[in-house]
């Protein structure tokens, strides 16, 4: 139960191929292998500070889509043969075929939702995004593609998704900043995370901020090299909405928080 808000606790099931669902999983669960990119340094910033490996009902991993065949036929076949009832399936690098096959199976066991992160334009393409979202609106599923994951806020008409956000802290990052005066010079005194990026990169970006000036080609050039430090999983193709690599989308993401809550801070000084 979820004493802050008489709710039960929001409950996730993954059902994906490849590396970047289990990224975020390990994130959620605060897995203390996972994030390395400190090295020697490690400080243990995010560990025993959050948990949520009680909220995740399931991860399955399905067959990679360069083992199956281009079309299938069947898509059944590759599915699971069961799927426990849970609030939210959040799906990643499947099959389109088995993609599109998923909301079925979610709404035999009672899902709320389903979110698809779009980390490679590729793997969901606006066509397959479209047919999704009109079988999950048949179904009375509700729906979201995040592009990338770490884009996605909280919508009055997304109620069931607004809780991943929300309750469990994951999507577009938000931070607290503070910052002080050494010499001339403003430079960012504390930082801490409020929310964070799904893969868990906000947890980096705030640590290289502390100590890191105020000025802007500084601080972009700060921003910039931790995301690509921890690395950020989205792909460097050029996306052809966007007209640009999704990774360049998710770094403006938190380049966008660090400067709308700094200039908080400096409107309250």
């Amino acid at each position: 139960m979820n004493s802050a808000s008489g709710k039960e606790a929001l409950t996730l099931v993954f059902v994906y191929s490849g590396e970047f669902a289990e990224r975020v999983i390990r994130n959620l669960i605060n897995d203390l292998s996972f994030c390395k990119s400190c090295g020697l340094y490690c400080d243990s910033c995010k560990y025993n500070v959050y948990s949520f490996v009680r909220n995740i009902r399931a991860a399955m991993e399905l067959p990679n889509s360069s083992e199956l065949p281009a079309f299938i036929d069947n898509p059944e076949k590759y599915m699971p043969k069961k799927i426990p009832k849970a609030d939210l399936c959040v799906s990643s690098g499947l099959h389109k075929d088995l993609l599109l096959e998923l909301p079925h199976h979610m709404q035999k066991v009672g899902m709320k939702g389903l979110i698809v992160p779009i980390e490679d334009f590729n793997e969901v393409p606006s066509g397959l995004r479209k047919q999704i979202e009109e079988k999950c609106r048949e179904l009375g599923l509700e729906n979201a593609f995040p592009k990338p994951f770490c884009s996605l806020e909280p919508a009055k008409d997304k109620p069931t998704i607004s809780r991943l956000v929300t309750e469990l802290k994951i999507g577009r990052p938000s931070l607290e900043l503070s910052t002080a005066r050494r010499g001339k010079r403003e430079v960012i005194e504390s930082s801490i995370v409020k929310r964070s990026a799904p893969c868990g990169s906000t947890w980096y970006v705030a640590k290289k901020l502390i100590g890191v000036k105020t000025e802007k080609e500084i601080l972009y050039d700060a921003i910039a090299k931790a995301h690509h430090s921890y690395p950020c999983t989205a792909t460097m193709n050029v996306d052809p909405e966007a007209k640009e690599p999704i990774l360049h989308i998710a770094g403006y993401i938190i380049r966008e928080e660090v400067e709308k809550t700094l200039r908080k801070v400096q409107t309250r000084i």
